[in-house]
C-alpha cells in the first residue's frame, strides 16, 4: 500500500546559505531547522550535468503552521540565477506561497523591514487579500490568507502553503497533480489578465489560471502542522513559447528547485506511478542520512512538463538533536499524525537571531 499526503516542503536554491536562511527566519518565520548540513548529492547527478556535486541543505519549518522550506546551496560551484528573464507561464515553479494570518498586517511588517516587494495589496480571484515580494535571491514569494494554525508562536507568518506552476497544458499537467498527487479540487479557474498580476513579470499577458486543492487529505504525520496545501497551474494562452526555467541550468542554481511531497509506501508507489507514466527519475533506493539523526528515502519524478516533484519517505526525525532525541516514523500508521508533545519540542532546536 502507499499513501501520498501532501505538500511538505518547496526547495530553493540560493547563493549564500546563511544570509537567505537568515532572511526566511526574519520574514517566514523558518526558524526551526529538522536538518542542516552539507553532503554530496549523487541522487541529483542527472540534473546536475552528471557530476556530483555537494550542497548545504537546511530543511527548515515555523511551528506557527504551514509546509516546510528547504535551503540549498551548492558548495562545489556558485549558484546563480538565469541570464534569461523568467515570467509567468514559463515552465517550472515560478512563484512560492507562504501563509499568514492577516495579510494586511503581513505587508505592513514587510515593508517596514525593508523587504523588496512587488506589489501592494492585490486581490486573487476568489477573493483572498494578498501581496507579493523578492527575497535575497530574486525569487518571488506571494502571501496568501491561511485559517489553519497549529501553535500561537507570534511571527507575522506562517510556512510555505503551496506554490504556482507554469505548464504548457494544465488539463495535461492535471494527470499529475490532481488525479495522482491528489490536488483535485478546484479553488478557481479562469482565463483573463489577472490584476494581482499586474507587477509580476509577464503579468500583462492573458492566463489561464487554476488553484487546486485536496478535497480529501489523507492525514499523515505532519498533517496538523502543513494546514491546507495548494498548487495553481498557469498557462500562457497567448502565442509565446514558454521557456523551460531549468533548461541548461543545474539543481540548486537560483531559483525553485522542486516540490516536495510526504508520502509512505514508497516501493509500491513507484510501480504505480511507472504504470501511469510518471516512473522515478532517480531513487536512493534505500535509507538516506541527511545529517545524523535524520532518515529518509527520497526519489524524483518530473511532472509532464519536467517540473521536479520529489518524493519524501520519513524513517527518522530529531526532536531534539544534540540531546540525542529522536523519532522513529517508519512504523506508525500512515496516516496518524506525530504526536503533539514531540512536534511541540522541536521549538528547543529554534535559531535565534
Amino acid at each position: 500500500m502507499h499513501t501520498i499526503h501532501g505538500i511538505q516542503h518547496l526547495g530553493v536554491g540560493v547563493a549564500n546559505h546563511a544570509e537567505a536562511w537568515r532572511w526566511y527566519r526574519k520574514f517566514f518565520g523558518m526558524d526551526v531547522p529538522f536538518f542542516n548540513a552539507e553532503a554530496p548529492a549523487p541522487l541529483m547527478d542527472i540534473y546536475t550535468d552528471n557530476e556530483t556535486i555537494t550542497k548545504r541543505a537546511a530543511m527548515v519549518m515555523n511551528l506557527k503552521g504551514g509546509c516546510a522550506m528547504e535551503v540549498v546551496c551548492p558548495t562545489s560551484f556558485q549558484a546563480t540565477r538565469s541570464e534569461k528573464q523568467f515570467q509567468l507561464g514559463d515552465l517550472g515553479i515560478f512563484i512560492g506561497m507562504v501563509k499568514s494570518p492577516d495579510v494586511a498586517k503581513s505587508y505592513q511588517f514587510f515593508k517596514d523591514n525593508g523587504a523588496q516587494l512587488a506589489s501592494g495589496i492585490k486581490k486573487m480571484p476568489n477573493g483572498w487579500e494578498t501581496f507579493y515580494c523578492y527575497d535575497l535571491d530574486g525569487n518571488i514569494w506571494q502571501i496568501v490568507p491561511g485559517g489553519e494554525w497549529y501553535t500561537n508562536y507570534k511571527h507575522n507568518t506562517g510556512g510555505t502553503i503551496g506554490c504556482s506552476i507554469g505548464v504548457s497544458d494544465i488539463d495535461n499537467a492535471k494527470t499529475l497533480y490532481a488525479a495522482i498527487l491528489g490536488y483535485d479540487q478546484v479553488v478557481y479557474d479562469e482565463t483573463k489578465v489577472f490584476s494581482d498580476w499586474k507587477f509580476v513579470p509577464g503579468g500583462d499577458n492573458t492566463y489561464r489560471r487554476v488553484l487546486l486543492t485536496q478535497s480529501n487529505p489523507s492525514g499523515g504525520g505532519f498533517t496538523k502542522l502543513s494546514g491546507k496545501t495548494y498548487i495553481e497551474l498557469v498557462q500562457d494562452v497567448s502565442d509565446r513559447k514558454p521557456l523551460k526555467i531549468y533548461e541548461g541550468r543545474k539543481w540548486g542554481d537560483v531559483g525553485f528547485v522542486h516540490l516536495g511531497f510526504d508520502v509512505r509506501g514508497m516501493q509500491d508507489l513507484g510501480k504505480v506511478l511507472d504504470e501511469k507514466g510518471f516512473g522515478f527519475t532517480c531513487d536512493t533506493k534505500n535509507v538516506l542520512s541527511m545529517g545524523d539523526s535524520t532518515k529518509v528515502h527520497c526519489t524524483y519524478i518530473e511532472d509532464p512538463d519536467g517540473t521536479l516533484i520529489e518524493l519524501i519517505e520519513v524513517y527518522k526525525i530529531p526532536i531534539i538533536e544534540k540531546l540525542g532525541i529522536n523519532l522513529n516514523v517508519e512504523k506508525r500508521p500512515a496516516n496518524k499524525p506525530l504526536p503533539d508533545v514531540m512536534l511541540k519540542a522541536l521549538r528547543f532546536a529554534r535559531i535565534k537571531d
